[in-house]
């Protein structure tokens, strides 16, 4: 746990008591503040009753002591409108925060130098930000991963000297985290995704951008146009800067696995290529080749961030192999394009945590002659974007919400098949590819949100690994 010992002796309100929402209360009542909790959800507010913590109506409260609104991540700030406990906290003039802005200011009072990697991005986020801490724990490093993945930030070890927080960061976060300064920021890329959060494409790459602005170091993919621009614009703020004499030089690069670059970071056929700015260096980072894990060049985007942060935080050294070493033992992570089985000739690979086209589109790249379960809630746009990539789909295996829109996009392309339930498209696609000659891959990459059948994406890439478990037995 961090305790936020800077807010000592004053009084805040939280709303959300989810996971991230109670290490928030329990770090701030470790630190010393009193803390008046609450969340729309009876059970949640019972759980925080029983863990000891404050449970008050934030409607009913006295607004006038209070220092900060603590608002977790998931309650809108802006967009379709300001929660209510924002709307109250506006009114009485009380500022807003979220636990990742509690967690910078601890830092900037107990460990101001302690190194901060901060990730975010439209997707990637997750895979980036588990290579980055993996790179450093194989090569002995103290290493803390949390915040949008895994462990809320509040709930690791506190900022230190020679220990690296290595920090996954949403759109949400950022917007309730105005002291968020990484030592590195990264931004992967930028594709339509949380509007209705934002308001506006144009809002959400705003909101990313804060972190890029802030960071001490940044790396930013360029192969989008929005990332991009917002890339160009941080080069252009460096110079007018340095021309001043008031910044350093050269601490925005540039990461791209589509075209080599004069400075950054390059994907060279499957090999990762430094270039240092103005001093014309250029050091190879590792390569990718063979690692299943990194299959596909969506992963070779990741590895580029991740070697590169590495190396500027100096993983480097004696060993020139130590990022290589890294990359090679790298176990992956859970739902993303993670194979689960084999049958046979057939492949079994979730992908669950596709739950948009851009992201789906990252695993139809990696594999041929695809069964695809695709399915849920289905986000804007659909998967008209991936046509091009219909070719490499044998067929189509249709469940939940978007099954008939999704049926009608792939009408004429792909043969589809409507079967409402995961378990039923399982069964179709596994027999319809152990009947198919040559490697086959079960793909199930929903290109949707989880919550018509599912609670979250991680349940639901958890039953299709059960199913497919069933089938291997």
């Amino acid at each position: 746990m961090t305790p936020v010992t800077h807010c000592a002796g004053r009084r805040l309100a939280l709303f959300g008591l989810g996971g991230s929402g109670l290490a928030t209360a329990d770090a701030l009542r470790a630190g010393g503040a009193e803390v008046l909790c609450w969340d729309d959800a009876e059970p949640a507010r019972d759980r925080a009753a029983a863990a000891g913590h404050a449970v008050a109506d934030l409607r009913a409260i006295d607004w006038s002591g209070i220092a900060a609104l603590v608002l977790t991540p998931g309650v809108p700030l802006t967009h379709p409108e300001p929660h209510w406990s924002a709307t109250c906290a506006r009114a009485a003039g009380v500022e807003i925060l979220g636990d990742v802005e509690l967690f910078c200011r601890e830092r900037a009072a107990i460990a101001p130098g302690a190194p901060l990697v901060a990730i975010t991005g439209t997707n990637g986020k997750s895979t980036t930000t588990a290579l980055t801490a993996h790179l450093f724990r194989a090569a002995g490093r103290d290493v803390q991963m949390g915040g949008n993945i895994g462990t809320a930030v509040l709930a690791l070890e506190p900022p230190a000297a020679g220990r690296l927080h290595v920090l996954e960061v949403s759109s949400y976060q950022i917007d309730l985290a105005p002291g968020l300064a990484p030592t590195v920021g990264m931004l992967l890329n930028l594709s339509p995704d949380h509007i209705e959060r934002h308001g506006s494409f144009e809002n959400y790459a705003a909101v990313k951008e804060r972190l890029i602005e802030r960071s001490e170091w940044s790396l930013v993919g360029v192969d989008d146009t929005a990332s991009a621009e917002i890339y160009e614009r941080a080069v252009e703020r460096e110079m007018r800067l340095h021309a001043r004499h008031l910044g350093p030089s050269g601490r925005h690069l540039p990461v791209s696995v589509r075209q080599d670059l004069p400075t950054g970071v390059s994907l060279s056929g499957r090999h990762m290529i430094l270039m240092r700015p103005y001093d014309g260096r250029e050091r190879l980072l590792g390569g990718v080749d063979g690692i299943a894990t990194l299959r596909g060049l969506h992963n070779g985007q990741n590895a580029c961030f991740a070697a590169a942060c590495a190396d500027l935080l100096g993983l480097r050294g004696a060993d020139a192999h130590v990022i290589q070493s890294g990359l090679n033992g790298f176990p992956g992570l859970p739902h993303r394009m993670e194979e689960v089985g084999r049958i046979g000739n057939t492949l079994f690979v979730n992908d669950s945590k596709a739950t948009n086209a851009d992201s789906a589109e990252k695993a139809l790249l990696s594999f041929d002659r695809v069964h695809w379960i695709l399915g849920g809630v289905p986000k804007a746009g659909g998967i008209a974007a991936l046509a091009p990539l219909f070719d490499r789909v044998q067929r189509a295996y249709l469940i939940g919400e978007a099954a008939d829109d999704f049926a009608r996009t792939l009408s004429g392309r792909v043969l589809s098949r409507r079967c409402g339930t995961l378990e039923k498209a399982v069964a179709a696609a596994a027999e319809d590819a152990r009947q198919a000659s040559g490697n086959q891959t079960v793909l199930f990459s929903p290109a949707c949100a989880s919550f018509d059948q599912f609670t979250n994406f991680e349940a639901r890439g958890d039953a299709f690994r059960a199913l497919v478990a069933a089938l291997q037995t």
